[in-house]
């Protein structure tokens, strides 16, 4: 191919990132995922979902799982969709496998909290 038929982008030395047209300035959406009381799951299962799945140190977990216990929910981290998607999904499994109905649910962040 001729380098006047070539119509992709190159870069040289004095190219920036801002001069690509492959630039993408918008952040990716994020999502808080919660974690539902249910008056049946033990405490203890909630707070090792929240150390292994949410990678929250103990003391965390335990505050959190509190949370859950008296205000009927808790937060449990804030992620792109896809890792929130798969983090409710391995939580829901993981609650399934034991015979728990341990629920979360995902809720968009108000970009102007930011």
């Amino acid at each position: 191919m001729t380098p006047e038929h070539d119509q992709s982008t190159h870069f040289t030395p004095n190219t920036t990132l801002e001069d690509s047209p492959e630039t993408i300035s918008k952040k990716p959406s994020l999502y808080d995922v919660v974690m539902l009381n249910d008056d049946y799951t033990p405490m203890d299962f909630v707070t090792k979902i929240l150390q292994t799945i949410f990678h929250l140190p103990e003391y965390e977990s335990n505050q959190i799982m509190m949370t859950i216990h008296t205000e009927g929910q808790g937060h449990c981290g804030t992620f792109s969709f896809d890792v929130a998607n798969t983090k409710i999904l391995q939580v829901k499994e993981a609650a399934e496998k034991e015979g728990h109905p341990l629920q979360c649910k995902l809720n968009p962040v108000n970009e102007d909290d930011e």
